[in-house]
């Protein structure tokens, strides 16, 4: 909470900043140990979310099959990419998602997956339902020592986001191969912010 109330002191930013946590790592194989994985957190953040379908819906902004032909640069892809937090997909539609986006959508970790944004019918309860799990799972997905995960905004309650940081680490323990072996140390940023270490293990 310190480092919390540090950052906060900062310089006052036009835009709610994201909450950055990195996690650096140790006795880590990045090779053969790479993360793709979610962990999940108890508040959620919003987060813009779109939804490839196949027919439009009230609940999320579509993406239609019809629509595919608008994205027909890669510019307009990365454009997309860059305009939600995360996607979610039908099924059946997976396929073609893949073959359209999937090249730039993969190395940003904007494809839906199945544990975060594959529904197997678009119907109203499963939108919702899938709506709810995906502003409360992150992403974890690493090529390197280091790990950034967006865990929350500026505007939300110490509490919350303290919170958060707790399940984010928690939840990597568990996903890592050797667990709190392999943190290093953790530290906390906003968007326009340096990073400030809340966490440090003995090397």
């Amino acid at each position: 909470s310190k480092a919390l109330i540090e950052l906060r002191n900062g310089k006052k930013r036009k835009f709610v900043q994201t909450v950055d946590l990195i996690v650096n790592l140790k006795n880590y194989d990045v090779r053969k140990e790479a993360l793709n994985t979610f962990v999940d957190i108890p508040h959620s953040s919003e987060k813009k979310l779109a939804a490839f379908f196949t027919k439009r819906s009230n609940l999320i902004d579509t993406i239609t099959e019809e629509d595919f032909s608008k994205y027909n640069d890669v510019k307009d892809i990365k454009r997309l990419a860059k305009k939600y937090d995360s996607f979610l997909a039908v099924a059946p539609l997976m396929g073609k998602v893949a073959t359209k986006f999937g090249r730039i959508f993969g190395p940003m970790s904007k494809m839906p997956s199945p544990q975060a944004g594959i529904i197997v019918k678009e119907d109203e309860a499963s939108i919702k339902a899938m709506i709810e799990k995906i502003k409360k799972v992150i992403r974890v997905k690493n090529k390197e020592m280091s790990i950034k995960l967006p865990i929350g905004k500026e505007d939300m309650d110490d509490k919350m986001l303290e919170e958060n940081i707790t399940a984010v680490i928690n939840g990597l323990e568990k996903k890592l191969p050797r667990g709190p072996d392999n943190i290093r140390e953790v530290l906390i940023k906003f968007t326009m912010t340096k990073p400030i270490k809340i966490m440090e293990k003995e090397k």
